[in-house]
């Protein structure tokens, strides 16, 4: 069984460090290039899937057919009522 000697320690903590400043610079230079490119692409999705929702909806918009939904139009707007208002005067 070996044992660690003191310059096999101070070694490894070296390349960690090493390792640790590398990828640090590496992530400083690629990072925002990486993140700009994810940007761009969920920009992209999202042009085309809105176009493509438009482009669908001019289709059916193209048919000429008109729905009324009575149901809607005719109850009135509830409003949701919690208490009853205590209006409180100061007594001097």
């Amino acid at each position: 069984m070996q044992t660690a000697s003191f310059n096999g320690i101070i070694k490894t903590i070296f390349y960690l460090m090493l390792f640790y400043y590398v990828i640090k610079f590496l992530a400083r230079l690629f990072l925002p290039i990486v993140v700009k490119k994810v940007v761009e692409k969920a920009g992209q999705n999202f042009q085309h899937h809105y176009q493509s929702n438009a482009s669908n909806h001019q289709k059916n918009s193209n048919t000429d057919e008109i729905i009324y939904d009575a149901t809607k139009s005719t109850k009135p707007r509830e409003t949701k009522k919690v208490g009853e208002y205590v209006d409180y005067e100061e007594i001097d």
